[in-house]
Order: C-alpha cells, then sequence, then structure tokens
C-alpha cells in the first residue's frame, strides 16, 4: 500500500483554488429593487421602481408575481397575481423587465391549467418549448380572410338557424341556469374528429361546476384536443383578468399552425366584475354601473384576436364563443350591449323557454347570426329555407290563440307545423346530431312529413329519422356534409328514406289528434 502524500494533495488543491480566483471575474448588472408601501385584497402599492413600464411583470418574495398597473409618478399599482395575505409592507419588490406570458403547445392537449400555466390536474408539471404573451396584437385587417367554412355545433337549432363559421364570434347570452354553459360544451363535444382544438376558459367559476365540465370533457373523449384554462371563485381577481388573454395566447398558437380552433369564455361577466374590483381597488374613476370607462375596451381587443387567417399565414382559424349572464332577461345592460356590439351575432337562452322544457331553450327570435349564414353548407341552406319564418309566425299565431279566438283551418295548420318545428328542434344535452342526419329531419319538416304524428310520438320519430340517415349510402352522406349543392336526386333519396322511417307513427284514420 502506497504511503498518502498529504502535502502533495495539499498543494494540488490550493493551486486549483488559486486557479479559480484568478479566473474569476464578477459580473455586476443593475437592478431596480422596490418595496411594498401597502397590501390590499389583490392589488399593491410599491415605490422605488422608477423605470418600470406598464403590464410589466414584477416579483415579491413567496413566488409571487404582479402586473404594473397604475404607473403614477411616485408609486405603482401592482395587480396582484397571488395570494395577498403572503405579503406585508416592506417587501422587497423586483422587475423582470419582460410581460406577462404563458406556455403554448401541444404539450398543453388534454390538460387542466390556471392562467399562469401552472397544472392543475395532477398529472404533473408541463414542459412547453415556447411562451407567448398574454397580451398580443389582433391581427391586421389585410392578414384576414372572409368566414367561409361553418363550424358544427352538433345542435339542430343553431345549425339550421344561427349558423356559426370558423373565424366567427358568437355571443351565448342568458340568465343564469339557463343552460348556457351546456350549449358551449355540446359544441366542444361535437368537434370531435373535425379536426378542431378547443379552449375551454372558465372564469371565476364554482369549483364544483369546473369539476362537472371537465369530467363531461373527459369521459366524453373530448379532453384528447381541449385545453381546459381554470380560475375558481376564490382566486384572486387578477388571475380571473389575465384568464381569457392567456387562454386566447395558447388559442392563436394553435392558429398560427394553420389548424381551427374554438376557444369558450365561461363567463365574460365575472371578468368584468374582476376589472371593476381592480379598478376601484385602484382608485381609478368610476363609470355606469361603477365599471372603469375602458372596460369596452378590455373586451374588444380580447375578441378582435378571433378571426379566418388569409392563406398566406396559414388559413388558421379562431372562432370564439363568449358566454354573457343577463339578470331578469336584461339584454340592455352595460356588459351585454357592449358584447352584443363587438361580436358577429348571439345565441340568447330564454329562462321562460327553460321552464317549459324548451331545451336547449334558444329564442330563435331574439338570435342572430350576422357571419355564419354565409359560411353555412348549402345543402343545410336549401333544407332550412323558411323555417326561421315559418317558426315565427307560428310563435305569433300562437300567442293569439291562446285569447280564445275562433281559428281557421290554414291558421290551424300553421300552429300545428309550428309545434312539429318546436319539437324536432329539442335536442338532448351531450346528443349532438351529426349533419346527414340534420339534413334529413330538416327536409321532412320542411315537407311536412312530421304534421301526421302526434306530438307525444315526435321523439320517437325523430330518433327513426337519424338512424335512417345513418344507413344512407356512403356517398350520399359525404356529399350532404361536403360543400357541394343538394342535388335533387339526393333530395329524393333523403325524403324517400325519411317517409319510410315515419311511416309507422302517423295517425290513423279516425285517431284523434292531441
Amino acid at each position: 500500500m502506497e504511503p498518502v502524500d498529504i502535502r502533495r494533495d495539499f498543494d494540488q488543491a490550493f493551486d486549483g483554488l488559486a486557479r479559480a480566483r484568478d479566473g474569476f471575474q464578477a459580473k455586476l448588472e443593475p437592478r431596480e429593487v422596490g418595496s411594498v408601501r401597502s397590501i390590499a385584497t389583490g392589488i399593491a402599492q410599491v415605490s422605488g421602481l422608477p423605470n418600470v413600464g406598464y403590464e410589466e411583470l414584477v416579483r415579491f418574495p413567496g413566488d409571487v408575481s404582479g402586473i404594473a398597473f397604475n404607473v403614477d409618478e411616485d408609486e405603482v399599482g401592482v395587480v396582484l397575481l397571488g395570494d395577498h395575505w403572503r405579503l406585508q409592507a416592506g417587501d422587497e419588490v423586483r422587475r423582470t423587465g419582460r410581460v406577462m406570458d404563458v406556455a403554448v403547445g401541444e404539450v398543453l392537449l388534454g390538460r387542466v391549467i390556471d392562467p399562469l400555466g401552472r397544472p392543475l390536474d395532477g398529472k404533473g408539471p408541463i414542459a412547453a418549448g415556447e411562451r407567448l404573451p398574454i397580451e398580443r396584437p389582433a391581427p391586421p385587417i389585410m392578414d384576414r380572410a372572409p368566414v367561409t367554412a361553418p363550424l358544427q355545433t352538433g345542435l339542430k337549432v343553431v345549425d339550421a338557424l344561427i349558423p356559426v363559421g370558423r373565424g366567427q364570434r358568437e355571443l351565448i347570452l342568458g340568465d343564469r341556469q339557463t343552460g348556457k354553459t351546456a350549449i358551449a360544451l355540446d359544441t366542444i363535444l361535437n368537434q370531435k374528429g373535425q379536426d378542431v382544438l378547443c379552449v375551454y376558459c372558465a372564469i371565476g367559476q364554482r369549483a364544483s361546476a369546473v369539476a362537472k365540465a371537465v369530467s363531461t370533457l373527459r369521459e366524453s373523449g373530448a379532453l384528447s384536443y381541449t385545453v381546459v384554462v381554470v380560475t375558481e371563485g376564490n382566486d384572486p381577481p387578477g388571475l380571473a383578468y389575465i384568464a381569457p388573454y392567456a387562454a386566447t395566447s395558447i388559442a392563436e398558437h394553435f392558429m398560427g399552425q394553420g389548424r381551427d380552433v374554438l376557444i369558450v369564455y365561461d363567463d365574460l361577466t365575472q371578468h368584468a366584475r374582476a376589472y371593476r374590483e381592480l379598478s376601484l381597488l385602484l382608485r381609478r374613476p368610476p363609470g355606469r354601473e361603477a365599471f372603469p370607462g375602458d372596460i369596452f375596451y378590455i373586451h374588444s381587443r380580447l375578441l378582435e384576436r378571433a378571426t379566418h387567417l388569409r392563406p398566406k399565414l396559414g388559413g388558421g382559424s379562431l372562432t370564439a364563443l363568449p358566454i354573457i349572464e343577463t339578470e331578469a332577461q336584461n339584454m340592455a345592460a352595460y356588459i351585454p350591449t357592449n358584447l352584443i356590439s363587438i361580436t358577429d351575432g348571439q345565441i340568447y337562452v330564454s329562462p321562460s323557454l327553460f321552464e317549459l322544457g324548451v331545451l336547449p331553450a334558444i329564442d330563435i327570435g331574439k338570435s342572430v347570426s350576422r357571419v355564419g349564414g354565409k359560411a353555412q353548407r348549402p345543402a343545410f341552406r336549401a333544407a332550412s329555407g323558411d323555417l326561421k319564418l315559418a317558426y315565427s309566425q307560428f310563435e305569433e299565431l300562437e300567442t293569439f290563440s291562446r285569447f280564445g279566438a275562433r281559428l281557421d283551418q290554414a291558421t290551424r295548420e300553421t300552429i300545428e307545423h309550428g309545434r312539429r318545428i318546436r319539437a324536432c328542434l329539442k335536442q338532448s344535452q351531450l346528443d349532438p346530431v351529426p349533419v346527414p342526419a340534420q339534413i334529413a329531419i330538416l327536409l321532412a319538416l320542411a315537407s311536412k312529413f312530421f304534421d301526421p304524428i302526434p306530438l307525444p310520438r315526435m321523439p320517437e320519430a325523430e330518433t327513426a329519422v337519424r338512424k335512417a340517415a345513418a344507413e344512407l349510402p356512403t356517398d350520399l352522406r359525404s356529399r350532404l356534409a361536403g360543400a357541394e349543392p343538394l342535388r335533387d336526386a339526393d333530395r329524393d333519396a333523403v325524403l324517400r328514406t325519411a317517409r319510410e322511417a315515419l311511416a309507422p307513427f302517423q295517425e290513423q284514420p279516425g285517431q284523434e289528434r292531441p
């Protein structure tokens, strides 16, 4: 065994330390460090950051972030993105030199995250290689293309009468607990196999409602092509404020790759309330209903990012379905009228129809799509035809008939036909209807094949038509689902199939109509 030379080892170690010391060069860089003056729920007043920029990200102790909102001469008002009770006056604040950004990419599909990109589903951290700022300018006009392709929702009443196009912004509004979220979730479920990615943004929702929505998406197999961005009701208002912008940046990443994306904001009423709370805490001047003067701008700059890009830019699209909650059916309130003026149409969900069991409870008379009709498939246009006019006439005559007036034969037939239209437009939740089946039902309605069928048997009759449509020849179903005009031969084949399917349900001679 060789003896250990302790002195030699010591000299070698000393020489190594000496070389490291001689080669060390201190790198000094200036940093602006401020301090917290005061803390309130969701905001902090900070001093000592003279060069901080508007909407710049700042860091507090305890891994709490904030966004510089009020940049005054002597202090900065910061919107906190974490729990305010973790901080206290005198804490150190550091600039980051960058704006708030979020992770984007394919790794987010199937995940549930918060607006900061932190996972909430217990599946481990998210290793995203790319990040985008949450606030990005909307595409300029010359980079946009017309809305030409439909976004099928799977809801007969929407696809036939209030169609939505890819790249459109269609508002969903109505009183609480009337089925607004159900319409949005059904639309997401119907994108399965349609090569459309989805982003569901829950803003200030109850934890139970979010869990139910996520469970619905998972059980239906829709979570694999969906990103869920969540802020719950007990989260800081700053997180609720940035949530829709972060979700839009995630969707824009896919749109930039030439893909079609659907984004749901559920709901922007909570977003407006969170912004009002922050503005009042920051002592910004209040306006109508105590909302700040730029409440219109925060939503317009968000929804203007939804568009259809030109083919030279990939041809991707971002379709937005913002949701707004009304109070006592007041569509003329401040926030609903703002959103109606920004979007390309609205779907109004009526509590009166909901109470009558007409689901989805969409009021056709108050709903409109200003763009989607141009993107509607020719077969749908031919099948729906004068359906909306016939239904409107029915609603007017039905109201008139309640006064007990004597009605002529033509009026009674119009009312009976309208009742069949309303029965056919009913639809269960989580039950999207394929395009060929929708066209078969609409053609049978337009031809009044359902009129001899008793109202109690209408659900069975409609199911029979759906099953018969699924057994049509493959090439015929492909033409119905495609962009080709409806041929006379195809129309005759569909009507013949529908008539055969409805034959067992028609009233027998002498049978009284209920």
